[in-house]
């Protein structure tokens, strides 16, 4: 996790979620951009996702976080963004083969659907996972 820079964001329903993992980040000094939302008030998930997607994109970040009620809203609007392959997780072992396997560039994560514990172990997991390459680069370029 040597220098990542990861961006962040949530609508209202993952607003609790994203807090904690900021903590998360800030606690291994691990660089981030927060797109929001700032607050608990109702937003468009939208307009989040594609924020942080085009920070991955641009290559300002590495990867993204990107977290709502059920995590689906979010990973169907980042995966519109040409180049990118967002994850919807709920355990540990899809956080860890979504990276080794398909190089996910963006994590989503269902603030109603998991606990937090387990959200920020898969936030961990995710991002100290590396891509293995080999036969799954393959697929993943049959992708793009």
């Amino acid at each position: 996790m040597d220098h990542l820079k990861v961006a962040i964001g949530s609508d209202h329903g993952g607003f609790r979620y994203k807090e904690s993992i900021i903590d998360y980040l800030k606690m291994r000094d691990i660089e981030y951009t927060d797109v929001g939302t700032y607050t608990p008030e109702s937003c468009d998930y939208p307009e989040i996702a594609r924020k942080v997607a085009a920070l991955v994109t641009s290559g300002k970040v590495d990867r993204g976080i990107l977290v709502c009620g059920t995590g689906i809203g979010m990973s169907i609007a980042a995966n519109k963004v040409h180049g990118i392959r967002a994850a919807l997780c709920s355990d540990t072992y899809s956080a860890r083969v979504s990276r080794a396997h398909n190089n996910a560039n963006i994590l989503c994560i269902g603030e109603r659907v998991i606990g937090e514990h387990l959200a920020l172990d898969i936030t961990d997991i995710w991002l100290k996972t590396g891509f293995e390459g080999g036969r799954h680069k393959r697929r993943v370029d049959i992708i793009e």
